[in-house]
């Protein structure tokens, strides 16, 4: 019987891996971590379903969680897919979980006398946006080390590079999973956030290209992995490439174009006045270029390939 760890496990898309391994055969184990009591997780009860409450933060609580619950469950693959969703929030405490909390788990995994494989949930924002780099995204694209790029995106591209840098330096079997952004609630997506305004404003002049991605399409992609022996860097897309001008009237809100220089202090205002989580600087690099991951590598490593179309509705209904 194997045993699959899963941190953010109390995620929309934590909970749905979840049930996706446990459906897999009645010879899979998980064990769901998230800091929420078991309570508030609002997992399924099921036998070969065990959760700890755990704060990934503190290099204790890892070291309890993998040589306690996880060695005795004999845990032979890791999920790691927690990460701090909230765009506004900064400091250590945040670099705490998006980094700190990947490097301990990954460098005690290593010596952990069951555990074989580690799957890291990144995103295709680390790749650089600009106009003299290609618009479709290989796994060897340049990342973005803009030194003053929000934190949100400096930790990403920086989790990533931890766990890129083990490859081949351990036993370890890591597989770095670099995601599209899924469009759904409570997932932390900027674009989520940005079409909850029933006005949407958009650099006028540009219509960038957009690949987005279901929570389904997502959870498949990082099953198919727990399911494989690859290792190295995959690119995750979704079902849906299309224009941004479409993606906001597919959701009926109303489009206006404004100058480039002015989105930025707007959407500064309405965050302050309205508590959004959008920000106009984390995006400005995709709205105005096109940016498509390319998942080539991993229909044919991984046999990962998206079939699930986002559910408009879901967002056309969120709305502030």
């Amino acid at each position: 019987m194997s045993a699959v760890l899963v941190t953010g496990a109390t995620t929309p898309v934590g909970r749905r891996l979840v049930e996706v391994l446990l459906d897999s055969g009645p010879d899979t184990r998980v064990l769901a971590v998230g800091i929420e009591t078991e309570e508030q997780s609002k997992l399924p009860g099921h036998e070969r379903l065990a959760y700890e409450r755990v704060d990934l933060r503190r290099g204790r609580g890892v070291r309890e969680l993998l040589y306690g619950p996880a060695r005795e469950l004999e845990v032979e693959t890791i999920v790691h897919a927690a990460h701090h969703r909230s765009a506004s929030d900064v400091g250590s405490k945040v670099h705490a979980i998006n980094v700190e909390s990947t490097r301990s788990l990954l460098l005690q995994a290593e010596r952990h006398p069951t555990i074989r494989r580690f799957i890291f949930r990144s995103h295709v924002e680390v790749y650089g946006v600009r106009t003299d780099l290609p618009s479709v995204f290989a796994e060897d694209h340049p990342l973005n080390f803009s030194p003053s790029a929000p934190q949100w995106l400096r930790d990403r591209v920086e989790a990533d590079l931890t766990v890129c840098a083990r490859m081949g330096m351990c036993e370890l079997q890591i597989a770095v999973l670099r995601t599209s952004e899924c469009i759904a609630p409570e997932c932390g997506s900027q674009l989520f956030d940005y079409l909850r305004s029933r006005v949407c404003m958009r650099p006028m002049g540009f219509d960038p290209m957009l690949n987005l991605l279901s929570v389904e399409d997502l959870v498949q992609a990082l099953a198919s992995a727990t399911r494989s022996d690859a290792q190295g860097v995959f690119n995750i897309p979704g079902a849906d490439t299309l224009p941004l001008s479409t993606v906001i009237e597919r959701v009926q809100r109303l489009e206006i174009p404004i100058p480039g220089p002015l989105l930025r202090p707007l959407y500064r205002l309405r965050s302050l006045t309205r508590g959004t989580q959008f920000r106009y600087d984390l995006n400005a690099g995709r709205f105005h270029f096109s940016g498509v991951p390319d998942g080539t590598r991993a229909e044919r490593v991984l046999g990962y390939e998206p079939s699930n179309p986002l559910d408009w509705s879901t967002v056309t209904a969120s709305r502030l």
